[in-house]
């Protein structure tokens, strides 16, 4: 049997997908490559290029393959795209996870892990914050992600379809092979923009704000190392396959770093200077994220392996040092 990576070219995907194959996975790949790289795509997984909208393509992938469980990261993601372009969020977000799950229920597929986010959080009211906490998203990617989570219960309910929903917070770093990184377009995340100083691709990095109420003024977040993301998924499907029930999941350092100390961190990392400009709030940028991971430690067993910022930061630097225009 295998199973099928949906978003598997994408930055998390393409790393959940070396790591099933380090585990002795069939890895079937889907991905309508509209932000995927088809170079991150392992040569050991078999590819299909099409959209998980499209049922038909769906309903030939599960019979073809022999597929007994998915893993589904096909989504939009820029939290700034999704406030200007919310029915975008609605349409490949939203309709598309419920295409899949009709595929999925037509084919008697009863298995799905889900990459979640903290976004579905909001402003929180505690930290480090727990998955029983308030979900108030502040933007339509988190609500998109929140809507997701609730069709997975009620079609659990209905159908027994049982489902793992991951929350995660910043991902970051690259492969320890240096073979696949982050290779978005337009960059948002904080680390790959901090290494396009030193990389000769912007002159300095824009810090917003440094005024929040935090020990240097700059908003602090979890970082948590993408190849820790992907053994994740690997413990999910495993506690899905030994519990059958649904459940969700936190999965950060909780640790939080500042914006300041991750700009030091990459200047001693790359020996590279990076200037810093203060520019102001963004807004909707809470003080401070960080998750408590502990029920994903206790229950799927999962220790991050990744949790020393400059370490994260030196697989990064590997990747974009030796990738400067990505794939």
């Amino acid at each position: 049997m295998s199973v099928l990576i949906l978003g598997g070219a994408g930055y998390i995907g393409s790393h959940t997908v070396w790591d099933f194959l380090d585990k002795g996975f069939n890895v079937i790949v889907a991905d309508n490559l509209q932000s995927g790289h088809i170079q991150a795509v392992h040569s050991d997984a078999k590819f299909y290029k099409g959209d998980i909208r499209d049922e038909a393509f769906l309903d030939n992938l599960f019979k073809k393959e022999k597929i007994d469980s998915v893993i589904h990261f096909a989504a939009n993601s820029l939290v700034g795209e999704s406030m200007s372009n919310p029915l975008k969020y609605y349409d490949n977000n939203f309709y598309g996870t419920m295409v899949l799950l009709k595929s999925m229920i037509k084919n008697n597929i009863k298995k799905i892990v889900f990459s979640s986010t903290a976004a579905t959080y909001g402003e929180p009211e505690n930290i480090p914050i727990l998955e029983t906490d308030k979900t108030e998203p502040t933007n339509t990617y988190g609500e998109t992600k929140l809507s997701m989570e609730k069709m997975f219960k009620w079609v659990s309910e209905a159908h027994g379809l049982n489902f793992v929903s991951l929350r995660y917070f910043n991902a970051c770093g690259a492969h320890k092979s240096g073979k696949i990184g982050e290779d978005h377009s337009p960059e948002t995340h904080l680390i790959p923009i901090v290494l396009q100083v030193p990389n000769n691709k912007r002159e300095f990095v824009e810090i917003f704000g440094d005024d929040y109420n935090t020990p240097d003024g700059t908003c602090i977040r979890d970082y948590i190392h993408v190849s820790d993301l992907a053994q994740a998924h690997y413990l999910a499907l495993e506690y899905l396959n030994k519990v059958n029930k649904s459940n969700i999941f936190n999965l950060g350092n909780g640790v939080g770093f500042s914006v300041k100390e991750v700009i030091e961190a990459a200047r001693e990392v790359t020996g590279s200077n990076i200037p810093a400009r203060i520019s102001l709030r963004r807004s909707g940028d809470p003080a401070r994220l960080i998750a408590s991971s502990e029920k994903a430690k206790n229950i799927l067993n999962w220790q991050p392996k990744y949790t020393n910022l400059k370490e994260i930061i030196q697989t990064a630097w590997i990747w974009h040092k030796n990738h400067p225009k990505g794939y």
